[in-house]
């Protein structure tokens, strides 16, 4: 199945955790002069119209990004993020949401690489054609990003950062993550990887939780739900990221972020954070 379309829900506050961790994470990364690899097995279009197409019809946005465009009461690791974004909206009005490639791009330096997957047709193009400026510094395949892992690691510089962001709209999906992680470690067990999750009323994400948290590695596992379940059983109520190799201090950092993202963000009482750590 192919269906799924990020430009919906581009800039939703999935993406606001999503992309202040990977912001976060790769601030990390920048620390030592060594180059490293990003990798994203589901790179999506790279870049989102927010006043026109998919993305203006719900306009999940505007519970999302939108709610951290003015402030200026912002914590760090929340200000670098809204800042980045701010840089693909240079006249301050807010009217693109980059995707993780680009947010990557823009917070890497020169010397680093980017290898992305995406295996929409529709979105593949879009993808290769907002990345090719960046064409010295990224790899974009039309390809399955799950087997596409197997080519790219371990980087040659043995440092680096895997995100791995399927739609969910295959059951198969959760099966998938945790071979790719499995077999991901046994070639970099060194390398940090981000497992982004939906938070859904649904037993094969909780057996993909349970799954990770199992693995004999240093993990860090951040929530962030933005009302109650349904009563329905159906729809979103928040998102994750799952994190192996976690950097130092990382839940630290977020603790001091979270509970004003959960202020901003919420839908009804029932939004909150939880951060566990093994």
């Amino acid at each position: 199945m192919l269906s799924y379309r990020h430009a919906f829900h581009a800039g939703n506050h999935a993406d606001v955790l999503k992309h202040t961790v990977l912001v976060a994470l790769l601030r990390h990364l920048n620390q030592k002069e060594t180059p490293y690899a990003y990798v994203d097995t589901h790179a999506g279009a790279g870049l989102y119209s927010l006043t026109e197409g998919y993305a203006a019809r719900n306009a999940e946005f505007q519970n999302g990004i939108a709610h951290l465009w003015t402030r200026t009461d912002l914590p760090e690791a929340l200000a670098d993020y809204r800042d980045l974004v701010r840089s693909f909206n240079p006249d301050g009005t807010l009217r693109f949401y980059p995707g993780s490639p680009l947010i990557a791009q823009r917070t890497m330096r020169p010397g680093d690489k980017l290898r992305l997957f995406e295996l929409h047709p529709s979105d593949y193009p879009l993808l290769a054609e907002n990345c090719r400026p960046m064409k010295r510094q990224a790899q974009v395949q039309k390809s399955d990003g799950f087997a596409g892992l197997k080519a790219v690691l371990p980087p040659p510089s043995r440092r680096g950062l895997v995100l791995i962001d399927p739609s969910y709209e295959n059951k198969d999906d959760c099966h998938q993550i945790v071979n790719a992680v499995n077999e991901s470690l046994t070639r970099f067990a060194t390398g940090i990887f981000a497992v982004w999750y939906p938070c859904l009323q649904r037993q094969d994400i909780d057996s993909l939780r349970r799954k990770l948290r199992a693995l004999p590695v240093k993990w860090l596992d951040v929530t962030l739900n933005v009302q109650h379940p349904s009563a329905d059983g159906f729809g979103m109520h928040g998102s994750g990221l799952f994190i192996i190799n976690p950097p130092w201090q990382l839940d630290v950092l977020l603790q001091k972020n979270l509970p004003l993202l959960v202020k901003l963000l919420a839908h009804d009482e029932g939004a909150h954070f939880a951060l566990e750590t093994s």
